[in-house]
């Protein structure tokens, strides 16, 4: 895939008290076209993935009290980004809300600018059977391998 544009990006799996795992929707132009995805976004010039991680978790709910856990997964993830593709380099890593279903500060101007259309908590057995677009492919997976290690 020469030519490819390249972008480094750090993003959170966020699991409340009971489980669920909080997913963005956003509803883009193909290629991308509609999917649901975890809180994170591109490294800033120095930034390192857990702290790009961090403060796009910040940005994109309001919270500033989360404390990332482990990094859990790495993938590549080829995009559009900006008008352009991109090979997206992704770190994700695993936090833990303090509350179930917890709400989400005031970011709707944030999300309106970011093509954020929706927000919700769903439960692993709901990934399994969704037929919606889940980034990364397999999350209920990842979450149940990575909760085995701890």
């Amino acid at each position: 895939m020469a030519g490819l544009g390249l972008r480094h990006a750090g993003r959170v799996i966020v699991l409340d008290p009971d489980g669920r795992v909080l997913l963005l929707r956003y509803d883009n132009d193909p290629p991308d076209g509609r999917h649901w995805a975890t809180p994170g976004g591109g490294l800033n010039p120095g930034e390192s993935y857990a702290a790009a991680a961090i403060r796009e978790l910040a940005e994109e709910t309001g919270w500033d009290d989360v404390v990332l856990l482990d990094e859990i997964h790495r993938q590549v993830q080829t995009m559009e980004h900006s008008g352009r593709i991109v090979r997206q380099h992704e770190r994700l890593f695993l936090a833990r809300a303090d509350r179930a279903c917890r709400e989400l500060g005031d970011v709707a101007a944030m999300h309106a600018s970011d093509g954020i259309a929706a927000w919700r908590w769903w439960t692993l057995a709901e990934l399994d059977t969704t037929a919606e677009v889940i980034w990364p492919a397999g999350l209920a997976g990842l979450i149940r391998g990575a909760l085995g290690r701890r």
